[in-house]
């Protein structure tokens, strides 16, 4: 069965960005992409990502247009009209906007990700949606030893889960959890 996963970074105090969607606060923390609960190995077994319109954006405003890193697709969750399509070495990104219900694009992805699982990379909101809809499986949260007082939150909705694992990479506590069926 396909799984989608909320892999994810917070502060201490629950936020994604600060309120002006900077994060310095995660940027300048030591991190091992190869250790426990790492990016490499989280990466490989994804087959379909999803975002929101304003982590897309940030991507591209910090990332550059030019420098996307995925070769898998990313649906993208916008009512915006005036998104570009990113594009990295290989030529453009396989970007998919929609406006489409959660429930939709779940199958879309996960037909597109050919038995592979599927990245929720952000914002908290969205991942709430598919987490009410019975189709957000697991949340693996970083937490940074900062807090910032305001800003995105993590999951703006009321979500059931249930600790699996908890580890630490560099300078981060992550927790694994198993989003719990029907508790929404």
């Amino acid at each position: 069965m396909t799984r989608m996963t909320y892999f994810t970074a917070s502060t201490l105090d629950g936020f994604l960005a600060t309120p002006d969607d900077s994060l310095d606060w995660l940027l300048t923390r030591e991190t091992d992409d190869g250790g426990p609960a790492g990016y490499e190995e989280f990466i490989g077994g994804i087959g379909a990502m999803a975002m929101g319109a304003s982590t897309y954006r940030w991507v591209l405003d910090h990332e550059g247009i030019d420098k996307w890193e995925y070769d898998i697709p990313c649906w993208v969750f916008t009512h915006r009209d005036d998104l570009p399509t990113a594009s990295g070495p290989n030529g453009p990104g396989d970007i998919r906007f929609t406006q489409n219900d959660v429930r939709e694009v779940f199958a879309e992805m996960a037909e597109a990700a050919e038995g592979r699982d599927l990245w929720m990379v952000g914002g908290g909101g969205l991942a709430g949606e598919f987490a009410e809809h019975g189709l957000l499986h697991e949340v693996i949260v970083s937490f940074a030893p900062v807090t910032i007082g305001a800003g995105k939150p993590l999951l703006p909705k009321h979500i059931e889960m249930r600790l699996r694992e908890v580890g630490r990479n560099g300078e981060f506590a992550v927790l694994r959890y198993d989003v719990l069926p029907g508790e929404q």
